[in-house]
C-alpha cells in the first residue's frame, strides 16, 4: 500500500503591502527551502491578473505549493533547521499567513 503524498500551501501577506523588494526577498527565502531532502516539489507564486470572481482570493503578495511523499515527511520538514532558520530569518517581511496542509 503506497503512503499518501501530502501538500502545503501558503499564502502571505507583506507587512510592506505592494514592496518589490520585500517580494523578492521573501521568494528568495522561500527558495532556501528546496534544499531540505524531504521537500519533493515547490513552487512560489504570485496573484494572478485573472478575473475578477467572487471565489477568487489574490490580496496576498507571495505564495508557496510545496510537496512531500508522505505526511511524515512534511512533520520532518516543519521542524527542520532549514525551515526554522527560514522563518528567523524571513519572518518578519510578512504580517499574516494562510497555511492549506492536504493529503491524496
Amino acid at each position: 500500500m503506497s503512503q499518501a503524498r501530502s501538500g502545503t500551501q501558503r499564502s502571505f501577506w507583506l507587512k510592506n503591502n505592494g514592496s518589490e523588494s520585500d517580494r523578492k526577498l521573501l521568494a528568495t527565502g522561500i527558495q532556501t527551502l528546496n534544499q531540505i531532502e524531504e521537500v519533493k516539489d515547490l513552487h512560489i507564486g504570485f496573484p494572478a491578473t485573472t478575473e475578477k470572481r467572487d471565489v477568487v482570493d489574490n490580496s496576498y503578495d507571495v505564495c508557496e505549493l510545496i510537496f512531500f511523499d508522505s505526511i511524515e515527511d512534511q512533520n520532518i520538514y516543519q521542524t527542520h533547521p532549514i525551515h526554522q532558520e527560514f522563518i528567523k530569518n524571513y519572518g518578519h517581511l510578512w504580517s499574516r499567513v494562510v497555511v492549506y496542509d492536504s493529503i491524496k
